[in-house]
């Protein structure tokens, strides 16, 4: 008993610990220097699938400070990631409290909506507060790749979900 307990927790704490390794690593930019133009914001998909489905696994505090740990490791000013995951917390949970039953259609259109909210915030907050500059197409790119990958990231968070924490929604 005390052992399939342990290893539920272990599993519920997944995405989690897969969002700090995602915020140490640098993966988006490590992708980009491969394959050019494909830019994924990876972090933004896993955080609005969990707000959504579970919010229980990712607590608001985790997903804050994860924002400022990539905020350190990608040279950004102090706070920028996380207002912008917050943003992402806030649409997540608004669609949550408003909807009773989610399809990956209804989710892939309220993402579109808050990906679009936290980017404006991020890049707006960005270019008035570092010297940092991005062009209008690595924006765009980034959006396009990380939009059309939220379906298959849904698919495989949902049977992740299924498989290893229970297929109860929040």
């Amino acid at each position: 008993m005390a052992k399939t307990s342990i290893i539920n927790k272990l599993y519920n704490t997944g995405p989690l610990l897969l969002l700090y390794y995602l915020c140490i690593s640098e993966v988006d930019s490590n992708l980009e220097k491969i394959f050019e133009i494909f830019t994924l914001n990876f972090q933004i998909i896993l955080i609005y699938f969990w707000v959504l489905k579970r919010p229980e696994i990712m607590a608001n505090g985790h997903i804050f400070f994860a924002g400022l740990i990539n905020d350190v490791v990608m040279g950004f000013p102090l706070g920028i990631s996380s207002l912008s995951y917050l943003i992402i917390i806030f649409v997540g949970t608004y669609v949550r409290n408003k909807s009773v039953n989610t399809t990956i259609a209804s989710d892939w259109v309220t993402f579109f909506m808050a990906m679009v909210f936290s980017n404006i915030l991020f890049f707006s907050l960005l270019n008035n507060f570092s010297d940092l500059s991005f062009s209008i197409s690595k924006i765009g790119y980034n959006m396009f790749f990380t939009f059309f990958m939220f379906p298959i990231f849904w698919l495989l968070f949902n049977l992740y979900q299924m498989t290893f924490i229970g297929s109860r929604d929040a």
